[in-house]
């Protein structure tokens, strides 16, 4: 990739080397995988700019998005608009997340450009790129660690496979756990289809 496809894409100049360097390592190498990486990550992210999950909701977003531990506005008010605190509700205490000591929850909520969560993600990606995220997770802000980090997951998650066949609904599920956005994602790749073919 180049800086002038980058600048097609509205993606700022700062990404071009963590992008490439990412590609190079992850076997993100064909037209193909480059454009659904480039398109799933540019809706993940708002194209590069939000490295960092909003937690800000307020009553009513907190019972929507999470009925089962917001059953209703009693409980939602005490949370609502206080990231930390609803970091630590939603995620605290899931062993799935590897989250187990007191304020897990706030320390590994999710960053990077495809939000690395929990505990257990930011340790074992931080001990596959030889980085310690699980001692600074803040380190998954800078675009270098924020691009690898979404590297690893893609080839966690064996996205390379998917993007291959062009398979972006199954893609969508394993980055998201649903098919959030995904009218969205489908157009960002196609943007840079059109961008790295010219």
């Amino acid at each position: 990739m180049n800086l002038e496809q980058l600048r097609a894409l509205s993606i700022d100049e700062k990404w071009l080397k963590p992008i490439n360097d990412t590609f190079a390592k992850y076997e993100i190498n064909t037209a193909l995988r480059q454009c659904a990486f480039l398109g799933q990550c540019a809706h993940e992210s708002n194209n590069f700019r939000v490295l960092e999950e909003n937690l800000h909701y307020s009553a009513d977003g907190l019972m929507r998005v999470w009925p089962s531990r917001f059953p209703d506005r009693t409980v939602a008010e005490q949370y609502a608009n206080n990231p930390e605190k609803i970091a630590n509700k939603v995620y605290g205490g899931r062993a799935d997340l590897g989250n187990t000591e007191d304020g897990d929850g706030w320390k590994f909520h999710g960053r990077g450009v495809i939000q690395l969560t929990g505990r257990a993600n930011y340790t074992v990606c931080g001990q596959a790129l030889g980085v310690p995220f699980a001692d600074t997770p803040e380190l998954v802000l800078q675009p270098e660690w924020a691009c690898m980090s979404a590297g690893w997951f893609w080839n966690k998650k064996n996205l390379n496979a998917l993007a291959d066949s062009k398979d972006y609904e199954t893609m969508t599920k394993r980055i998201n756990g649903g098919t959030l956005g995904f009218d969205d994602r489908k157009l960002k790749i196609a943007k840079a289809f059109e961008v790295l073919n010219m």
